[in-house]
């Protein structure tokens, strides 16, 4: 299928400017049918309303024609950069890499399969200039199988919101546009692609939803399946822990152990009071109830220690890496503060 381009002329070459001011991040796997048509409608979107635009294409090591055709468009248009994987990583470490090579102010990412609709792109940069740190597309007319998708993906969603506290609708859909200093300071891994929100909102973002198209796939196969539901279960328990424990992960492990210890002491101090009251082999008439009582005094100091180790590599992740607990979003600087002062009592006087 031969590529289309926006030029008259088949020689012209785009040039690119230095310091965009939108990146568009496509993660890229086996979509050689998509290509041509989606960097046309790219172009008739971004061309005609935000000219200073950069779209970095992330190749996932396709075995089709996918990063050919990728390689043709970068080396006629300087404003398409190509970053091939060395291996299927997945759909979080391929928008990672898009998103540490971006460098545009506004980030936005979306699916290369053609479901995303590039004319929805103005509804989501609207809202980041109004202020918004992350615009995250909403499916609110789902057309996908009912069983296998949007069933399971209701549940998932809500548990989701439930969980992190952050109340959207589709946690799920990759279209979504970012303030660049609100998506640099997330570090992906595993597939946390779908819970930027939660970890943004962890960092103050403020977060709105906007409706977006759901397109039927045209052509090639979904890379998705009813198997992927159980991993972003494992996901979420991973971000709820993110979210509330990453910096205080004793107080995580540390309450559950002493439950335990307190447990496993009540059910000893009742089988001393036993004993001594009437007598008798305590073991051979409560011995099961004695197993029990050990093993939680021994899993409840398992649990603090655990809990203790890894406050120790909490705190030692922060220090050595310079990182902080908190975000600031503006400072006051004394001197200017004075200044302003004096200014306003000479006003004054």
């Amino acid at each position: 299928m031969p590529l289309s381009y926006s030029s008259e002329r088949a020689d012209d070459v785009f040039l690119n400017p230095t310091e965009p001011e939108f990146s568009l991040v496509i993660p890229m796997h086996n979509e050689e049918d998509s290509v041509p048509e989606l960097y046309k409608q790219l172009l008739e979107v971004m061309e005609t309303r935000y000219p200073s635009f950069e779209i970095v294409f992330v190749d996932d090591n396709s075995t089709d024609r996918t990063y050919r055709l990728l390689a043709e468009i970068a080396a006629r248009d300087a404003r398409v950069k190509v970053i091939k994987l060395k291996r299927n990583f997945g759909q979080t470490p391929a928008l990672a890499a898009g998103f540490d090579y971006a460098q545009g102010e506004i980030i936005i990412s979306m699916d290369g399969d053609l479901q995303h609709d590039p004319a929805d792109i103005p509804n989501l940069v609207e809202k980041i200039r109004e202020g918004y740190d992350l615009a995250s597309g909403w499916r609110k007319k789902r057309i996908d199988n009912l069983v296998m998708r949007r069933v399971p993906s209701r549940i998932a969603n809500w548990l989701m919101a439930k969980l992190s506290g952050v109340e959207l609708h589709d946690f799920g859909t990759t279209f979504k546009a970012y303030r660049r200093d609100t998506i640099k300071r997330i570090k992906l891994y595993g597939e946390l692609h779908r819970f930027i929100p939660a970890l943004a909102s962890w960092n103050g973002a403020k977060i709105v939803e906007v409706p977006i198209k759901n397109i039927n796939r045209e052509s090639g196969a979904s890379h998705y399946g009813i198997s992927r539901t159980f991993r972003v279960m494992f996901d979420l328990l991973t971000v709820r822990f993110l979210l509330k424990y990453v910096t205080r992960p004793l107080h995580f492990f540390g309450a559950v152990g002493f439950l335990g210890m307190l447990a496993g002491g009540l059910i000893g101090v009742f089988l001393v009071l036993k004993k001594l009251v009437s007598g008798g082999d305590v073991f051979l008439q409560h011995g099961p109830l004695m197993m029990m009582g050990m093993l939680l005094i021994l899993a409840g100091v398992q649990l603090v220690s655990t809990g203790l180790v890894a406050e120790l590599l909490a705190r030692t992740y922060f220090e050595s890496q310079g990182q902080t607990i908190y975000t600031v979003e503006k400072t006051l600087n004394h001197v200017e503060r004075s200044r302003d002062s004096s200014d306003e009592m000479t006003s004054i006087i």
